[in-house]
């Protein structure tokens, strides 16, 4: 499918249902696919990312939706969030869908606003470095909360995702979109760009995947597809990623994280694998807990296990490592802000 096709579903999803809620502020475009052109190829497994800003209560996220045959992935984004201009300009998740003009819809003209101020200030070096340490503070707030009460579930994903934010903060100082799923593939590239590429093997000891092989990845690949069938099919709890663990997304959560495998970069999979591992077995322990919940199990130890991660005090070991790893980190991104070009001194507040 064409990017310009996937991008008229999404406009016609916004006009045909976002607009007619009670509350629509506008939306706009979000996600890798903001950089691609019109007439490229959407890539097997990609989805849309929309961004559907509201000023009434949020109800849970659309989350992901399949129509016109193009699989979007609508979030909320609340008006009061995007009022300060300098806030946004902190964030580095919410300035990044400001940087160029993806709006679909502005029914007040607040959204264009905001987007002219945040592209006209978003590389000066004073905004670049606030969202580098912004990404840092998403770092030690994952891993400084994991709760040794919490489900095993949700331990794992503290940790997981603590230690995969190290790749925004290096992502950010490139001026680079902090993806999600393939921020591992991401950062790898900007650590080649910036001739970095010894770092990159420290970031992969520290998620455990450095010494994986293509062979085991695929076999964990496996055994996370039937775990997601079980949990797709049970699932009745409403969490803000369900719409993640569901049929229609299978074609990203599997498919696509296989295609990832088998281009050569099965190491670049292992985040989604176990961050997708963690969601399922939060669904199973909700909507089926007992029998079908641990005839899965085994699987998901497996898969941390080959990380070295075996119990709560693996985590809390681990994630100390990446906190101590934290100024080295911060060294290679004031490095990368120095070195591009494309970062300016200037720096005015915005409007």
């Amino acid at each position: 499918m064409r990017v310009g096709t996937a991008r008229e579903a999404a406009v016609d999803w916004v006009v045909q249902h976002a607009s007619r809620q009670a509350g629509f502020h506008g939306a706009y475009f979000i996600g890798s696919t903001t950089g691609l052109p019109e007439d490229g190829e959407l890539a097997p497994g990609s989805d849309v990312d929309v961004a559907v800003v509201t000023s009434e209560a949020l109800s849970p996220k659309p989350g992901k939706v399949l129509y016109r045959g193009t699989l979007l992935d609508i979030s909320l984004r609340p008006w009061q969030q995007l009022t300060s201009v300098e806030e946004v300009m902190r964030s580095y998740h919410l300035a990044a869908g400001f940087r160029f003009n993806t709006i679909i819809a502005d029914p007040t003209g607040d959204l264009r606003i905001l987007q002219q101020n945040v592209a006209q200030h978003f590389t000066e070096e004073l905004w670049v470095r606030r969202r580098c340490q912004d990404a840092r503070d998403n770092v030690e707030n994952w891993l400084k909360r994991i709760d040794r009460s919490a489900s095993w579930a949700d331990q794992v994903t503290a940790w997981l995702f603590g230690t995969g934010v190290t790749t925004h903060i290096l992502l950010v100082a490139a001026l680079r979109n902090p993806t999600v799923r393939l921020r591992y593939l991401a950062v790898r590239e900007v650590l080649e760009q910036y001739g970095r590429t010894a770092l990159y093997p420290v970031l992969l000891r520290l998620l455990g995947c450095a010494e994986l092989s293509p062979d085991r990845v695929e076999y964990h690949l496996a055994s996370l597809a039937r775990t997601f069938d079980a949990a797709a099919t049970v699932a009745k709890t409403r969490f803000f990623f369900s719409s993640d663990i569901t049929p229609a997304a299978r074609s990203i959560a599997i498919d696509g994280t296989g295609n990832v495998v088998r281009s050569g970069n099965h190491r670049e999979a292992v985040f989604w694998i176990v961050a997708t591992f963690a969601r399922c077995h939060k669904i199973l322990a909700a909507d089926a807990p007992g029998t079908t919940q641990r005839e899965f199990a085994p699987a998901f130890d497996e898969v941390l296990a080959d990380l070295g991660i075996l119990s709560t005090e693996n985590l809390l070991q681990r994630a100390d490592s990446v906190l101590q790893f934290l100024p080295q980190l911060w060294d290679n991104a004031e490095g990368i802000i120095a070195t591009n070009p494309s970062v300016t001194s200037k720096e005015a507040d915005p409007a």
